[in-house]
């Protein structure tokens, strides 16, 4: 089997996100972190809180093999991004009608249980727009078909040309060390390298990246392709759910002018500095609640917290505020 790279050439290094978006915070001028609140929702995580986000999604995935469980999650954070718009973009699925990353799953599920398809890289490689139409089929197109078709062909076809088509001869290649996997992610498949400008300064976020490590170590109970260590470097997903949710528990705080941006479902510009602000700032509230939180829990970790926060953000009511709109491949 060729390989694209020497994996004992690639050393783990450390997680770039927290140092770059440390200066974004330090530098804020629109949104700022209240650390007075954070003991306060610190006190609410509990054990039962520490659980992957996936485990709540309301479908049996209990018939997947573990090649094909890698492959979903692969094919899933390729695609996993911008699902807002109006209308909604919603999948009917056995009775349940669903929008976001749980209609990207019924429709994966759906692909899965109709056999249109396979879960192989070879065929995300080959992938043409009408077949992933018809995969993605809903009420309305999904946004930015186009880049999740690009996405899905530059995914098959590094893994069709360097690992035999196979993602998890991709993972071994990490060595077990979940930095050294999120680095050959963001390298080889640079649709997954999210970086920003910042006042001069390069912004690392890695969003779908560090989800998707997060995902391959929690899928499978850190046994077998899940076994990595250094998990505990990897930050919260900066997209844009999370952020809603710091900002209706008061961790987050916006400019008056920001707040009614955003209020007024304003489209924030990709890489804009009001965008920037908002991601840098949620990743470190998360550091900053993963920190109280570890006092009484030690073994808890910003992916933890990330999961719970974005759960919380599928229960919706009345007084849910607006989310922040940038449309974009990264989140």
């Amino acid at each position: 089997m060729k390989k694209l790279i020497n994996p004992t050439s690639v050393s783990a290094i450390m997680n770039p996100v927290l140092a770059s978006t440390k200066y974004v915070v330090d530098n804020s001028k629109r949104v700022k972190i209240n650390t007075e609140k954070i003991p306060v929702f610190a006190k609410t995580f509990t054990h039962e809180h520490k659980k992957h986000w996936f485990n709540a999604a309301p479908f049996d995935f209990t018939h997947v093999g573990k090649k094909e469980k890698l492959h979903f999650f692969l094919m899933f954070n390729s695609m996993s991004f911008s699902y807002w718009g109006y209308p909604k973009w919603i999948v009917d699925y056995q009775g349940q009608k669903l929008d976001g990353s749980w209609a990207m799953i019924a429709a994966l599920q759906r692909m899965i249980v109709e056999n249109k398809t396979s879960l192989n890289p070879s065929v995300f490689a080959n992938l043409d727009k009408e077949k992933l139409k018809e995969i993605l089929r809903a009420n309305v197109e999904i946004p930015l078909l186009d880049e999740r078709l690009k996405v899905l062909n530059e995914v098959g076809s590094v893994l069709t040309r360097g690992y035999d088509a196979d993602f998890g001869n991709f993972v071994e290649c990490a060595n077990g060390d979940a930095l050294r996997l999120l680095n050959m992610i963001v390298t080889q498949f640079p649709s997954f390298n999210d970086v920003s400008m910042y006042i001069g300064k390069k912004v690392y976020f890695w969003k779908r990246a560090q989800l998707l490590v997060g995902d391959i170590f929690q899928a499978f109970d850190a046994r077998g392709y899940g076994d990595l260590k250094n998990v505990g470097q990897l930050t919260a997903c900066a997209d844009y759910k999370l952020p809603r949710v710091l900002r209706e528990l008061d961790i987050l705080e916006y400019s008056k002018e920001l707040s009614a941006r955003v209020d007024k479902k304003i489209i924030l510009p990709h890489d804009c500095e009001e965008e920037i602000e908002i991601r840098a700032n949620t990743i470190w509230a998360v550091e900053l609640i993963k920190q109280k939180i570890q006092e009484r829990i030690p073994d808890i970790d910003s992916i933890h917290v990330n999961d719970h926060l974005w759960l919380a953000s599928q229960i919706k009511s009345p007084e849910t505020k607006p989310h922040h709109l940038t449309r974009t491949t990264a989140y």
